[in-house]
């Protein structure tokens, strides 16, 4: 009977995988499947072994033999596509498995469809890493494979061109005979060509989302595949003709966009292959790829490196252009994680271009602008850039090492208070560092920095495991932390082989100097090595220990031992559960208050401005304030604890008073001497807690941890009957509503005048931002955005272009951007004359102050600035009114609803002109849901639950007696 698939197994010289490989065949959960063994011309057996598989399982398995080896996949694969009888063909190589149920899976959905090819999802898993380890199995292109789905043509989906791997797809047979479809012979890479010319042939094709294909990966191998000799130029060559001859395929079928959409792949996938791993090359073998790649970039569309991803077309374009260390830097730079940042930032004509000498024409102009990456505004601890080393020496036992490092954008000032500390890192566990204190100064465009040591006191490798270390420099620029990896550059001397003295823990037997090297990517790195030959066979026997199976096993027991001691010492779970059965029996502190605000990023909002009622008056409170990250803003006079740390659990356990507004660590049982007082942070616009579709469709679970959370509240402020109809109902708050209103709006009722210290934050910032030029100030204050996963965050641009603001409003105004604090504004360096970022004000309350003009969407922010009777502006663009909630921002609204960047210009050029229909309506949105914000929401919280302070007894009789005998004389 005729088989339903044939599974063509190619092999060469790989006798001792091969079995398995076909073993993944046979065990198959569909019976109908015919296993045909190639064997390209072996020398080591794996012919024998072919015949031995095909003889225990005749007529199910088959051997054929090529007489000579063909260099590649294509012959083999061709001659068994022609010995195979399957209805349906499927490709495997010896080093790699099929899934139990793959030609089921494949088989059933091309029965279904009657589709031509149908192709699963593949799986690389990189059998160096442990079993269970991280990075382990990596799905390729997964996102193409999360659902089935059925494409009458390729042009319906063109990102199929991203995987053009031939083994995890199934042809039907009659389809390859109908169009002659075969491999190209005597190159690599055919499977390319040959997936290309199948996509585009077939009327149907299908995909679906179940594994079908496990792709084995050996790093550590003195023989790799074919498709990862990429350190071969001709291995490059081959790449390259095979795309030419996919560019003539499209060319010919008059598919340009297709061809288009393929060149983009080759940008973003094929070329980055190589261009990472080109750093460590000798230069003339380097320049061979590079010149190799020039060739063949120079022949695509321009077109194709603006559709590109940015880096990947950064890289791809300067390749072309001949900068090939700015090329390597962009196509090793790879977010999310943080990479190093090798490549420098230049500023044109206010915008910012990836490379040293800036770009040149219109599309370099295009291409090369990373203001959009956001470079400018991230924090200089998320940039990590390279450093270059120009002095490692040591003499007479001391260790001399010194350098430059860039000063990105020349961010951080002349006047910048700077300090360095060198840092070596155990690699295997990055939390292990020696650091050295280095002195830094500042050099307009870099830092330069200096650090001089004993390395045997200061560095105290363990020994044995520990032999690498990498070289790092910190730098605190106004107390904010940059971290630069540490290298070669221009200027550096010859920085390999230098030994530095070190005396490891596990004593001289471990080593006895730290010797220097660069890593591939030219980074400076430390190996503990030892002259002392006994103790160079004492190390040998060590790591032969270490390395064999048992010592292997050993290792990795003691290493998931002490993280998993660690993991539960630290972990939150723990924390909650010794705070709840332990710390929660520790007597309270009379008048401790712990103030939290925004999960601790900052102090702002309503816990600030009860903080400062209570310190004004003399409260009689202990205050604690948790941070998340940097204490830096907090107030000085309080005890600060970071959020999360026992210390922060044991101050919560121990207060009276809890204070937020947002939410204090869920799990955490209340005791009843503790009084939660929730300020919470905005009237809703949006629906909230059990309000919200995401919730109402939530499993019962999710629902009452939402209960538990809200039930601790013991006092919840309230703004107006808005909040409670609304925010408080969706929340299920069942405490005390306290009608008070917010304390952060009492500055905006009262007004700053009575306030010197406040008058003096709003002065400073006022200053910082450059607002005495006579222009009015508009606040653009939207509300969170969503990137692609769902997730808040992301960069805010500004919510009209920077040429045309200025050129139409930018004699009148000036645009500060606040983003929400969960995500960062991108605001142009060369917009500067009108635009300001003011992301970095914690508080909202004082740029509200500052502001005479605000634009919004529906951020619960426009409840507090009607307070101040200024103009407000609604701007969605989206539609986000339209969405559903609690308010029709069209009838209910403080301001007009613009929709474009033209109206939104329209809008702000005729604030005054439409203040006469707008005030009115502004205020009867300010009446209705700011009904009890009087400017006392402060006060009257502290005379509710903090009791003014005692007079002190003795100082009251001495003021009465000083008082008496001065009346007297």
């Amino acid at each position: 009977m005729r088989p339903d698939v044939s599974v063509v197994v190619i092999a060469y010289n790989d006798a001792r995988r091969l079995p398995h490989a076909v073993a993944s065949t046979l065990e198959q959960s569909l019976g109908g499947v015919e296993t045909v063994i190639v064997d390209d011309a072996s020398t080591d057996g794996t012919g024998e072994v072919a015949e031995r598989l095909a003889a225990a399982r005749p007529g199910r398995v088959r051997a054929v033999h090529l007489p000579v080896n063909s260099g590649g996949c294509g012959r083999p694969r061709n001659a068994g596509v022609d010995a195979s009888s399957g209805r349906y063909v499927m490709f495997l190589d010896s080093d790699d498995l099929l899934d139990r149920h793959a030609c089921l899976n494949l088989l059933a959905i091309a029965e279904d469809t009657g589709a031509d090819l149908v192709s699963g999802l593949c799986e690389r898993v990189f059998l160096d890493l442990p079993e269970g380890a991280k990075g382990r199995v990596r799905p390729w292109y997964p996102w193409l494979y999360e659902r089935s789905a059925v494409y009458g043509s390729l042009r319906e989906n063109p990102d199929l061109l991203y995987d053009t791997l031939s083994t995890n797809k199934a042809y039907r047979r009659g389809f390859l005979e109908e169009h002659g479809l075969r491999f190209v012979e005597r190159l690599h890479y055919e499977d390319l060509l040959f997936t290309a010319e199948a996509y585009l042939a077939a009327e149907r094709t299908a995909v679906i989302p179940h594994r079908v294909y496990r792709w084995l990966v050996r790093r550590r191998t003195g023989a790799p595949s074919i498709s990862n000799r990429r350190a071969d130029p001709a291995n490059f060559a081959d790449r390259l003709e095979i795309h030419r001859r996919i560019d003539m395929l499209f060319a010919l079928r008059g598919a340009h966009d297709l061809g288009r959409a393929k060149d983009v792949k080759f940008v973003n996938h094929d070329l980055l292959l190589y261009l990472r791993e080109l750093r460590g090359r000798d230069p003339a073998h380097r320049d061979r790829f590079l010149e190799l790649a020039a060739g063949y970039l120079a022949e695509l569309d321009p077109r194709v490196f603006e559709l590109a991803n940015p880096l990947s077309a950064i890289a791809a374009y300067l390749v072309r252009e001949g900068d090939h260390a700015g090329a390597l830097a962009a196509a090793e730079y790879r977010p999310p994680r943080r990479p190093v940042l090798r490549a420098r930032l230049v500023e044109r004509d206010g915008r910012v271009f990836w490379g040293e000498g800036g770009p040149r024409g219109r599309l370099g102009r295009r291409i090369l602008d990373v203001t959009g990456l956001g470079f400018h505004v991230r924090p200089l601890r998320e940039l990590c850039p390279a450093g270059t080393v120009t002095r490692l020496e040591v003499r007479g036992g001391r260790a001399l090492i010194a350098g430059h490092v860039p000063n990105p954008l020349r961010r951080i000032p002349p006047a910048a208070e700077l300090a360095g500390t060198l840092e070596l890192r155990d690699r295997r566990r990055g939390s292990r560092r020696a650091r050295i204190r280095a002195a830094v100064r500042h050099e307009g465009d870099r830092l330069a920095w200096r650090a001089e040591f004993d390395p045997a006191a200061g560095i105290r490798p363990i020994g044995f495991a520990d032999p690498v270390w990498d070289a790092w420099l910190r730098v605190r620029a106004d107390g904010e932390d940059m971290v630069c990896r540490l290298g070669e550059g221009p200027g550096s001397p010859p920085l390999e082989g230098v030994a530095l003295p070190v005396r490891p823990r596990l004593t001289r037997l471990a080593g006895d100097s730290l010797r220097s090297r660069l890593t591939g990517r030219g980074d400076l790195a430390f190996t503990l090595e030892t002259a002392n030959p006994w103790a160079r066979l004492a190390r040998a026997a060590a790591l032969r220990g270490a390395r064999s199976a048992a010592g292997r096993l050993a290792w990795r027991r003691v290493r998931a031992a002490r993280r998993a001691a660690a993991r539960r010492l630290t972990a939150r779970r723990t924390k909650v559960a010794v705070f709840n059965r332990v710390l929660s029996r520790l007597p309270v502190r009379t008048g401790q208050v712990v103030f939290e605000s925004h999960l601790g990023r900052h102090y702002s909002d309503n816990p600030k401005y009860l903080y400062r009622e209570l310190r004004r008056t003399g409260r009689p409170i202990t205050a604690v304030w948790a941070y998340a990250s940097s204490p830096k803003g907090f107030p000085k006079d309080a005890v600060l604890v970071r959020r999360g740390s026992w210390r922060y659990f044991l101050a919560l356990a121990r207060a009276q008073f809890w204070v937020d507004n947002q939410g204090f660590p869920e799990g955490l049982r209340k005791r009843r001497e503790t009084t939660y007082i929730q300020t919470w942070h905005g009237s809703a616009v949006k629906p909230m807690g059990l309000d919200q579709p995401r919730l109402k469709r939530a499993s019962a679970a999710e629902r009452a941890r939402l209960r538990r959370m809200v039930e601790r509240y013991d006092c919840f402020l309230v703004r107006s009957g808005h909040d409670v109809e609304t925010l408080c109902a969706g929340l299920g708050v069942r405490s005390e509503l306290l009608p008070a209103g917010y304390p952060r709006n009492d500055p905006l009722v009262n007004g700053v005048d009575g306030d010197p210290e406040l008058a003096a934050e709003v002065a400073a910032l006022r200053e910082s931002l450059g607002l005495d030029d006579g222009r009015r100030a508009v606040l653009y204050a939207p509300t969170f955005a969503t990137g692609p996963d769902g997730r808040p965050g992301g960069l805010l641009e500004p919510p009209i272009d920077p040429e045309i603001f200025a050129r139409e409003l930018g004699e009148e105004y000036v645009l500060l951007v606040r983003p929400h604090y969960l995500c960062r504004a991108n605001v142009p360096p060369g917009a500067r004359a009108v635009m300001r970022d003011a992301g970095a004000v914690p508080d909202a309350t004082l740029l509200l102050l500052l502001a005479d003009a605000l634009v919004t969407d529906h951020s619960s922010i426009m409840f507090d600035f009607a307070l101040l009777d200024r103009p407000i502006v609604l701007h969605l663009p989206d539609g986000l009114d339209r969405a559903p909630g609690y308010l029709d921002l069209g009838r209910d609204g403080p301001g007009p609803i613009t929709r474009t960047e033209r109206e939104l210009v329209a809008a702000l050029a005729g604030l005054d002109a439409a203040e006469a229909v707008q005030g009115p309506r502004r205020r009867a949105f300010a009446a209705r849901f700011g009904e009890h914000d009087r400017g006392t929401a402060a006060r009257t919280v502290a005379d509710r639950y903090f009791p003014a302070a005692r007079p002190d007894r003795r100082s009251e009789r001495t003021n009465r007696r000083g008082s008496s005998h001065g009346r007297t004389a």
